[in-house]
């Protein structure tokens, strides 16, 4: 039996993180279903490298189980790690916000371009746009050389992210931009300002998605929609 709440997890430990989470999730509050935001404590302080992210699979696992009134998972990492996992687990809707970002995408614009946080995260990227087979309409993956932690420092990231936004646009051809990581959700409205380019944050696409699945019942395991 399902429960009634979207259920957000954060893969890493960073409460700020979770906080900016939440908050850019407040505009999907009206639809009526609750969203609760978790912080995976067994995390990392910040997912990196596809060690730290595979790493997280076990505990995401074992906390999303553990969320009784569950009508849905949002995998809040970029790069979705455990999403299939996840999806083994439990019929509820689970969706990974790389995954729900390139598709909100695909429908914002022709080329998508990726602004990641460090160069070691850009192959992790392109092995998932592979496997979704969209890197015909990749323009982009550019990294700020940032660190997960930096980015809460409007004065380090936000900078760096505009100009980086512009770099995709300008000489790579980018026609919608991703945002690289669920700690960037604070800057969307700044950058799509600054660069003029439709901004996907993937947190708030993803949790769209998922209130849809939510709200029409449809499920990976077909009819079989039971937790």
């Amino acid at each position: 039996m399902s429960g009634d709440t979207l259920i957000v997890i954060n893969p890493n430990s960073s409460q700020t993180v979770t906080d900016g989470i939440k908050l850019a999730l407040d505009p999907l509050r009206k639809f009526g279903t609750p969203i609760r935001c978790l912080t995976l404590n067994d995390g990392p302080t910040g997912i990196e490298n596809q060690r730290q992210a595979d790493l997280t699979i076990g505990p995401m696992l074992r906390l999303a189980a553990s969320q009784k009134d569950a009508a849905g998972y949002v995998i809040a990492c970029f790069g979705d790690p455990g999403l299939h996992a996840l999806r083994d687990q439990t019929a509820l809707p689970v969706v990974g916000i790389q995954e729900a970002a390139v598709m909100t995408a695909l429908t914002l614009g022709q080329r998508f371009g990726v602004i990641a946080i460090l160069p070691a995260s850009i192959p992790r990227h392109l092995r998932a746009f592979g496997a979704m087979g969209v890197l015909d309409r990749l323009a982009g993956d550019r990294a700020l050389g940032l660190s997960v932690a930096d980015l809460a420092d409007a004065d380090k990231s936000l900078d760096a992210m505009i100009a980086t936004g512009k770099r995709l646009r300008d000489q790579d051809g980018a026609d919608v931009l991703i945002m690289g990581c669920a700690g960037m959700a604070q800057y969307r409205h700044l950058l799509e300002t600054e660069t003029g380019l439709p901004v996907v944050e993937p947190c708030q696409a993803a949790a769209a998605m998922a209130l849809g699945q939510i709200a029409l019942t449809l499920s990976h395991k077909g009819t079989s929609h039971a937790g």
